[in-house]
């Protein structure tokens, strides 16, 4: 089949396939007495004269201007008569009587017979030197361009290599030529690089600013970043030579796009941490939140641990090198991970040594960085050994806590730890899990203050509730007081029950408005007034003329009231009321409701008569005293409410306490922001 191709083209004539070609080199020979004895079409290209033109002919006449013939013959001469080659540039006459300045090389040629000859080779001059020209441009160019150059043969082979390259992937150049791509590429997707040029090769279609990262061998420890563009060779004919690759590496770009992205993750991340961290005024929520934040965007394990002394808010000691004592607040995890069973469940109380990293971080209120985890540094991360064990089957490579500070006070500390996360912590990190911490410090510290006054307030206030005994004459008694969910202080609501002579008994409910201690301290003096008042045997309107006295002396303070009086000989009950919520009663075989009375002015107010109203209490009826937070809300009408509270009372029969409970669960909301006092009583 071969030989068949070749004798179907041995007429047409030869294609152009290299430099010569591109050149049109002519080859003239001269004999002993310089007649052209050799004639080459690329010589009748070059001097115009075709080969019956030239042969035979002296080349002296033919082709040299006058005034050159004697330097040419003598140039001659010496050529057939020493054999020593000669090669310049000389001005030839061409057919239509122009000079043209052509590069020749001479020489002396023997043939079978012993006959001498003169060769000569000749180009144009000025094609010869452009050509030169842009060869050493080239060259040039590839060997001294910044940019990595690579020539390869259609199957992928190196052919050539700039210096550049090898200095990206740290091959010396000798070292390419006749090696795969593959090889050498120091990207983890050679084959998509395989590929490509394979594509451009196919196709013809260059590839222009193809982006891959890796890590050469020269630096094997950072990461590097090139744009490689891809083109298909071809010779002026259009035969596939191979493909060209250029290489340029943005490393610098690509680290600072890599900055300016993490910088505004970062600010993203300080962003969301305060919308999200320190949503409420509660230490547990507040951690679990900054834990949350933490893992995974800093962190593959997150812990928030609190000083046990400052959650107390004990006067912290100065930090020394002894043990410190703390409790676990939050733990998260990105992923599951046997780092988890190392860590302290949250609520668990912790003593860790002096010599460890979380004690040191509070001792110093200094961040600790250990970028990469070593077997030597886990003892001092972890509790115990154990846990030491488990953070080594985790992987953790990467450690770093930080102090929780705010208002100059250390109150714990943030521990983060990487597994997955291939990246160390860096000093960025550190600079970010920082402001993290800080802002989460000061919600944790206003969190704090606020849970341990919100305590005093509430032992305080049910300190000041009565522990009214099991049995009255003729009732049964439940009762219940709430704080609220949602706000910052304890209010000063109140009930009382007191017992009066002759069987009687004394219900009360008030409403201090205000919160906080001031309006618990409050409440107490007011019900202990109110006990005072309630041994005179006083109607109740007259308890409430005395207590509002009491109230005009206590400035800024206004108070609704609701008094009764219980006489189980009578099956009545007396009632008055200074601007409180009207009780609500129950009875069997009717529908509950609220009692018409004359709602009075609060106590405070002065100079306001409070009447008595006398309604008739019969076995079995139940009688509801409650505070305006059982009912009030800022998004319902206050009717509608009471007509919830009515609704729930349908069971007068049902006992006490469950409907007590009933009351606080279908009237109440997490978020209320008001507390309660409750007190039922039914009829014997």
């Amino acid at each position: 089949m071969a030989v068949d191709s070749f004798e179907a083209g041995r007429d047409e004539p030869p294609r152009p396939t290299g430099l010569l070609d591109m050149l049109s080199v002519a080859a003239v020979a001269l004999d002993t007495r310089g007649r052209i004895v050799f004639w080459t079409p690329q010589a009748e290209e070059l001097f115009g004269y075709s080969s019956e033109e030239a042969l035979g002919r002296p080349a002296a006449r033919l082709l040299i201007h006058p005034e050159h013939l004697q330097a040419v013959v003598s140039l001659f001469t010496e050529v057939l008569e020493t054999g020593r080659g000669w090669a310049g540039a000389f001005p030839i006459r061409h057919k239509d009587g122009s000079s043209r300045l052509t590069e020749f090389r001479t020489m002396r040629l023997l043939d079978d017979l012993g006959d001498v000859y003169a060769l000569g080779i000749a180009a144009d001059h000025t094609l010869l030197q452009r050509v030169e020209t842009d060869l050493a441009l080239c060259e040039r160019l590839i060997n001294q361009s910044p940019i990595g150059l690579a020539l390869l043969d259609p199957e992928l082979r190196y052919l050539l290599v700039n210096p550049a390259l090898e200095r990206i992937d740290g091959i010396p150049a000798e070292d390419h030529i006749g090696r795969d791509l593959r090889e050498t590429l120091p990207f983890p997707d050679v084959e998509t690089v395989a590929s490509a040029l394979r594509q451009v090769l196919t196709t013809g279609t260059p590839l222009l600013d193809q982006y891959h990262v890796g890590r050469p061998p020269a630096d094997p420890d950072h990461e590097h970043a090139w744009s490689l563009s891809f083109y298909r060779l071809e010779d002026p004919t259009g035969r596939i030579l191979g493909a060209a690759v250029s290489v340029v590496d943005v490393t610098e770009r690509h680290r600072a796009a890599a900055e300016a992205d993490r910088a505004r993750r970062r600010l993203a991340l300080i962003a969301d941490a305060s919308a999200r961290v320190g949503t409420a005024l509660d230490v547990e929520q507040t951690a679990h939140e900054l834990a949350e934040i933490a893992a995974p965007a800093m962190a593959d394990v997150a812990a928030v641990d609190v000083l046990d002394s400052a959650l107390s808010c004990r006067r912290i000691r100065k930090p020394d090198n002894g043990p410190e004592l703390f409790r676990a607040l939050a733990l998260k995890a990105a992923h599951p991970t046997p780092a988890l069973r190392a860590a302290d469940p949250p609520g668990d109380l912790a003593a860790y040594e002096g010599d460890r990293l979380v004690t040191l971080c509070v001792h110093t209120g200094r961040p600790v960085l250990v970028r990469h985890v070593g077997p030597h540094d886990l003892p001092r991360i972890a509790r115990d050994a154990a846990g030491g064990a488990l953070l080594a089957e985790a992987g953790v490579h990467s450690y770093l806590a930080v102090p929780l500070i705010a208002h100059g006070e250390v109150l714990g500390v943030l521990d983060l730890k990487r597994t997955r996360h291939p990246a160390p912590f860096d000093e960025d990190d550190v600079v970010l899990a920082a402001e993290l911490a800080g802002r989460a410090a000061v919600a944790i510290d206003n969190a704090r203050w606020f849970q341990s006054v919100r305590n005093t307030a509430l032992t305080l206030q049910r300190s000041l509730l009565p522990d009214h005994s099991a049995h009255h004459t003729g009732l049964e008694l439940a009762s219940r007081y709430q704080p609220a969910q949602a706000t910052s202080e304890v209010g000063g609501d109140w009930y009382d029950v007191i017992p009066l002579t002759d069987d009687k008994t004394a219900l009360v409910v008030g409403d201090v408005m205000g919160n906080g201690i001031d309006a618990a301290a409050t409440m107490g003096r007011l019900r202990t007034a109110t006990c005072a008042y309630a041994d005179l045997d006083l109607a109740p309107g007259a308890i409430l003329q005395h207590l509002d006295k009491i109230t005009c002396d206590l400035e800024h303070y206004i108070v609704t009231c609701l008094y009764a009086v219980y006489d189980p000989r009578t099956g009545r009950c007396s009632i008055a009321n200074a601007g409180h919520m009207p009780p609500a009663l129950a009875r069997p075989g009717a529908a509950p409701r609220l009692l018409e009375l004359p709602t009075g002015a609060p106590l405070g107010v002065g100079g306001v008569r409070f009447e008595t109203t006398s309604v008739a209490l019969l076995p079995g009826d139940v009688l509801v005293l409650y505070t305006d937070g059982l009912v009030e809300t800022r998004q319902h009408a206050i009717d509608d409410r009471l007509n919830a509270l009515l609704d729930l009372l349908d069971e007068p029969h049902r006992p006490l306490e469950e409907t007590c409970d009933i009351l606080l669960y279908g009237l109440r909301n997490p978020d209320d922001h008001d507390d309660v006092a409750l007190l039922i009583a039914r009829a014997l």
